[in-house]
């Protein structure tokens, strides 16, 4: 678990050095395309970079419980769902309790947000503490809090930033591609085929990566959940009643659709997997909790 931490903070590093590289890359093509200055067009593509990341990591938490109409709540307020997390913090050796929210929904769902442990929230859907035995919302809780002990929610922020950018300089770069084979310029040739090919494939490749990182850290977060809980089953069970009986989430958006515990999408009995998904086969995740 520890071990994983670290890796996750390594990691994160790594993609944000990448990240950098890559948008200073993307600049310094779209300026040869264009025929700009390859100093400017790369110091707008960093500064781009660096908004980005910035309101990401720093603002990300609020958007996203925002988006939801998720609302904080006390522990005078709802005393069961607020002891269920402080005492799961206890269990897990997190020394400051995540903020916690409800969002106002029929469906059982919930997500984790926040850069780091010390700036974490966790929102449950009303249908979650409603349709949910105590084992089975203290397995979604689990789930949930093993993202924030994981990093994970950071590891994602920066994915999608990097993503996002990547489509944005891509986007620059088809406009400064049009630009300069419409007036004879640099826009011909194999190194422009090349380089068309790359503009339109980089956002698909990057989009690909960041759903098959959300995939594997739903299945950490199970797994870390189940360590935490010492009962699979109660998440296990949870998942079955979201695969039988879950509705799709009212005010559900792509943008924040990988932080739930399940795809906010999906309908009753519908099995969403592949490539373009979010998260793992439920069927899958089932089957792994309970080999556990």
């Amino acid at each position: 678990m520890y071990t994983q931490i670290e890796a996750n903070k390594r990691r994160t590093t790594v993609l944000m050095v990448s990240f950098f590289a890559i948008i200073i890359g993307l600049g310094y093509a779209l300026s040869w395309y264009a025929g700009a200055p390859p100093i400017g067009t790369i110091s707008i593509a960093a500064a781009i970079s660096v908004v980005m990341a910035l309101v990401s990591y720093y603002g990300g938490d609020k958007i996203a419980l925002m988006s939801a109409g998720a609302v904080e709540v006390t522990k005078t307020e709802n005393a069961y769902l607020y002891n269920m997390v402080e005492n799961l913090c206890i269990a897990g050796g997190v020394k400051k309790i995540p903020r916690v929210y409800v969002i106002q929904d029929p469906s059982i769902n919930a997500f984790a947000t926040g850069r780091d442990p010390d700036h974490a929230s966790i929102a449950v859907t009303t249908g979650a503490l409603k349709r949910l035995e105590n084992e089975e919302l203290e397995g979604v809780l689990a789930h949930e809090l093993s993202h924030i002990t994981n990093y994970d929610i950071r590891l994602m922020t920066v994915v999608i930033v990097l993503v996002g950018a990547i489509a944005l300089i891509a986007d620059l770069f088809r406009f400064g591609f049009h630009s300069s084979d419409s007036e004879g310029s640099k826009g011909g040739g194999a190194l422009a085929i090349i380089g068309l090919v790359l503009i339109i494939l980089s956002p698909i490749i990057a989009e690909l990566i960041k759903l098959a990182v959300s995939r594997r850290r739903e299945f950490l977060a199970d797994a870390s959940g189940a360590l935490l809980t010492r009962f699979p089953e109660g998440l296990a069970r949870a998942l079955e009643k979201i695969r039988d009986q879950n509705q799709p989430m009212a005010g559900a958006n792509h943008a924040t659709a990988h932080l739930f515990l399940d795809n906010p999408f999906r309908k009753r009995g519908e099995q969403i997997s592949g490539w373009f998904s979010t998260h793992p086969p439920i069927d899958e995740r089932i089957k792994a909790l309970r080999t556990m």
